[in-house]
């Protein structure tokens, strides 16, 4: 009895259907975002040369503020936002902060040390955008202030393989805003059907899925490119 039960449960595995994967087509364009996706950030090693001109206060609890700190209180800065819009200018993003943190650096060695963020080493090959590019059209989107957005266009050299660059302070809109997924469509001339968006950011994926976008929540170059193998693109 127990034979036949053993044959009866394998003969049911073999009949049982298998898991069928998910079938993409190929899209006309993929967005990338860049922070923590294309270029690796530094937060700490950004802001070393400022937490440690921190002056020793009792209001700051008579400690120095570690980088961590340092960037915690950046973001919850209530001009965050506009900075990331536009709506501050470097200058008065600059003397914000130095408010905010009792500083008296001057503008340029803020400017140096705000762009120590961005780490000069890619996270993903130009090869890859070039294999890319000659399939689909591509475009970045990215939540960046003006100081980064222009050391982005000099410093570094992928964005030539990108015909549409949104930066959010140069457009007034920041993701998670449908607003902005629609002007990068709207750039690319195709529908949210025909793009696929790349973000480390999982809001950010989703809200481009709400919008109708196939959405890749970016971990490793190694599972990227898998995704896009399944999407015929690399």
């Amino acid at each position: 009895m127990a034979a036949r039960r053993t044959n009866k449960i394998e003969k049911q595995k073999k009949s049982s259907p298998r898991a069928v994967e998910r079938v993409f087509s190929t899209p006309k364009a993929v967005i990338f975002d860049i922070g923590r996706v294309i270029v690796r950030l530094d937060p700490k090693r950004a802001l070393a040369p400022i937490s440690a001109a921190i002056p020793d206060a009792a209001d700051w609890r008579t400690k120095r503020l570690s980088a961590d700190h340092v960037w915690k209180l950046i973001c919850a800065d209530e001009h965050w936002q506009g900075w990331q819009e536009g709506r501050l200018s470097p200058a008065k993003w600059h003397r914000q902060l130095m408010r905010r943190l009792k500083l008296s650096l001057s503008y340029g060695e803020f400017r140096d040390a705000w762009n120590r963020v961005l780490e000069p080493e890619l996270i993903l090959p130009e090869n890859l955008f070039i294999q890319l590019g000659a399939r689909c059209r591509l475009a970045l989107l990215s939540n960046t202030d003006p100081i980064h957005a222009e050391c982005l266009e000099r410093r570094f050299g992928f964005g030539r393989h990108f015909p549409v660059r949104i930066y959010s302070c140069q457009v007034g809109i920041t993701k998670p805003s449908p607003a902005i997924y629609r002007l990068v469509l709207e750039s690319l001339g195709v529908a949210a059907s025909e793009a696929v968006y790349v973000d480390d950011i999982q809001a950010f994926v989703e809200a481009a899925r709400q919008m109708g976008l196939d959405a890749i929540h970016f971990k490793t170059r190694d599972l990227l490119e898998a995704e896009l193998r399944h999407r015929q693109l690399c």
